[in-house]
């Protein structure tokens, strides 16, 4: 147990007569260690964040280079494809217009050295006319992603493609593909222009990045088209669940960030961009290895020399320990008052549900969520019936614990951590149900006043006996411009139409406004 320094019992001047001349010294002597590393902190962590904003500019610069490159590259395959469908369109792709589209084919293939070929498909997958002489062997390319994408999409934008192994020759290549119409708009085709695997990897190998560096090109969907070190079973694996696709790219289309790569584990800044013009992103990256190397060195010098003075008042270092650790202990106990205060700020004392406060949070969330995915959202208002009779008749207390029964009982039914279980007010209770139709509210609902029922609580003053609960269902998908107001009256307005139609039983608002009893009060 430390003496302490000051004793409230003593005369203000008294405590610093009484203290050791050794632990005076050894205090003095700390706070000089603790400048010299706080001076070393500032000084290494300043040259630190200077090694990593030189390595972000050069991150940066050469990512906008892979981007304009890639730009470049698939902006001109997708003119010779556009110049190209427009004339098959015209003029067909019969007997006599196949000579002369192989000729054009090889003449624009010879054109762009990024081009491996140009093919061209019928809406059977079939080779008709290549930018090679002889037409390649096969079942044809119903079976690729490509196709079967132009099939069952009328744009006329270029398609590129997950990286395939060509059937003409295996070579890697990226495809780039357009949907052919016939005079009626239907499918009539698909004509590709192959880019060369090949092409991107000189093109990385152009750059000069440290042994452990790592350069990519993918689709916005994560899924890896060419990388540097190439790596020929990563190809066409996903990088969705990467921190750049999962954090960053959502956030800005462009930018650097220290990230572990989920293909080998190392830590790297990566500079990563989305192109404009193609749903494709490119990324270049320099290991934080490297990028520190230097700063490691200066770093582990100054370091010794400042350890060599902490070590000689390391005995005394325990004074700062105890102070660290009570610091501690005092903000895990401001953190579990904290955590208790918004307990009490967002739960009803009663029935431990959702109070209205946090009800109202909890709906501005779930209406941004769902403008956003486009998924529909749910609210189920119920109300125990003749409440006010069971009050009445068998007291408040009673009334308490027919509330908490109920309350247990709409928990119960509230199955997914989305769902949220809410005293609304008085005998009155919601549930919010995130990414559930109408038919699904509507079930839950159901489930609800079953369980309810099931529980049996004696109710004189009920025509059946028991307790029971009248329900209103209410489901959209918000659009970013709603009222939680509206929101609100509609589901309420079902209610009180189950009520007005006998209690003990569900309404749901149709899509015109009107109400409609979907649940009968038959157990």
């Amino acid at each position: 147990m430390p003496i302490p320094i000051h004793d409230p019992h003593q005369a203000p001047g008294g405590s610093l007569k009484r203290l050791p001349l050794l632990k005076a010294a050894a205090l003095f002597i700390a706070a000089v260690c603790l400048c010299l590393c706080g001076l070393l902190y500032l000084q290494l962590e300043q040259s630190r964040r200077h090694d990593l904003a030189l390595a972000q500019i050069a991150s940066s610069n050469l990512t906008r280079a892979m981007a304009q490159q890639a730009e470049d590259t698939f902006t001109k395959a997708d003119l010779v494809l556009t110049s190209l469908v427009d004339w098959i369109q015209a003029d067909g792709f019969d007997g006599e217009q196949k000579p002369r589209l192989q000729k054009t084919f090889a003449r624009r293939v010879q054109a762009l050295h990024q081009l491996h070929g140009i093919f061209l498909f019928d809406k059977q997958g079939q080779w008709v006319v290549t930018s090679f002489q002889d037409l390649p062997r096969g079942s044809g390319v119903m079976d690729r992603e490509y196709f079967k994408y132009h099939q069952q999409n009328v744009s006329s934008l270029a398609h590129i493609g997950p990286a395939i192994r060509s059937r003409e020759n295996g070579e890697w290549i990226i495809p780039v593909t357009k949907r052919i119409n016939d005079k009626d708009g239907n499918f009539e085709g698909v004509l590709l222009a192959g880019i060369k695997m090949s092409y991107f990897d000189q093109f990385f190998k152009s750059f000069s990045i440290d042994d452990h560096g790592a350069m990519f090109l993918a689709l916005t969907d994560g899924t890896l088209l060419a990388r540097r070190p190439f790596v020929e079973a990563q190809i066409g694996t996903s990088l969705a669940q990467g921190a750049i696709f999962q954090k960053h790219l959502p956030v800005a289309t462009s930018g650097n960030a220290m990230i572990s790569s989920v293909v080998d584990d190392t830590v790297r800044l990566y500079g990563y961009r989305q192109l404009e013009s193609y749903p494709l992103v490119v990324s270049a990256a320099s290991s934080r290895d490297a990028i520190l190397k230097e700063w490691y060195a200066t770093a582990f010098q100054s370091s010794v020399i400042v350890a060599l003075v902490v070590l000689g008042v390391g005995l005394f270092g325990w004074v700062f320990i105890h102070q660290v650790r009570d610091g501690g202990r005092i903000e895990a106990d401001l953190r579990k008052a904290q955590e208790a205060l918004e307990l009490i700020a967002t739960h009803d004392s009663l029935t431990g549900l959702a109070n209205r406060r946090l009800f109202e949070r909890a709906l501005e969330i779930e209406f941004g969520r769902g403008a956003r995915q486009g998924s529909p959202l749910s609210l189920v208002m119920l109300d125990i019936d003749f409440f006010k009779r069971y009050n009445d008749t068998y007291g408040h207390v009673a009334g308490d614990h027919c509330l908490a029964e109920v309350a247990r009982a709409l928990k119960s039914c509230c199955h997914r951590k989305a769902d949220l279980a809410v005293r609304y007010g008085g005998e009155e209770f919601a549930a919010l149900l995130p990414d559930t139709d109408i038919h699904g509210a509507m079930a839950i609902a159901e489930q609800i006043r079953r369980s309810v029922m099931d529980k049996n609580i004696t109710h004189s003053g009920s025509p059946t006996g028991y307790v029971t609960v009248s329900l209103g269902c209410y489901s959209f998908i918000p659009s970013g411009n709603d009222s939680l107001e509206v929101f609100i009256q509609r589901a309420d307005a079902a209610l009180y139409q189950a009520k007005n139609a006998g209690r003990n039983r569900a309404a749901v608002l149709s899509m015109d406004g009107g109400i409609a009893e979907l649940l009968r009060s038959d157990r």
